[in-house]
């Protein structure tokens, strides 16, 4: 089982590559550089593998009897879904997933409004965890530390 330090973790690795790709991506010929590519794939690899821990915590929830705690596990699964296809929507805009690379063309500046939203939608969800699902596991007394 995984503990709240190690999601707290995650979410700080998650922050800190997204403040440093939006540094770098501000810059057009960054973009397409291979360590901004790798960087951007580690990204989503870390958002994703997050997330897939996250959906752990949600039968914590379901299984009680407090109909807050359900709310809170469906209205949290609902928000990864929505992640999930603006994401998947995102990537099929914004990357040639053959070569595993970002393919902005020629519209870099739709590229960061896309992304600084795309980044956005990640960094709240990432704070509502811990403001909000975060604490109310660990009221549930369900043995993650």
């Amino acid at each position: 089982m995984i503990t709240f330090d190690e999601l707290n973790t995650q979410n700080h690795e998650i922050t800190e590559l997204c403040n440093v790709l939006r540094y770098l991506f501000s810059d057009r010929a960054i973009c397409d550089a291979e360590t901004t590519n790798g960087l951007f794939f580690q990204y989503i690899d870390r958002v994703n593998q997050h997330l897939g821990i996250v959906d752990h915590l949600y039968p914590i929830l379901l299984k009680s009897s407090d109909q807050q705690a359900n709310n809170l596990a469906k209205n949290f699964m609902a928000g990864e879904q929505e992640i999930k296809k603006i994401a998947a929507s995102y990537l099929k805009t914004w990357t040639n997933k053959k070569k595993h690379e970002l393919d902005i063309g020629g519209n870099h500046e739709q590229f960061l409004r896309d992304t600084d939203t795309f980044f956005d939608i990640i960094l709240k969800r990432i704070q509502d965890e811990t403001e909000h699902l975060y604490p109310f596991v660990r009221r549930t007394d369900a043995g993650i530390k």
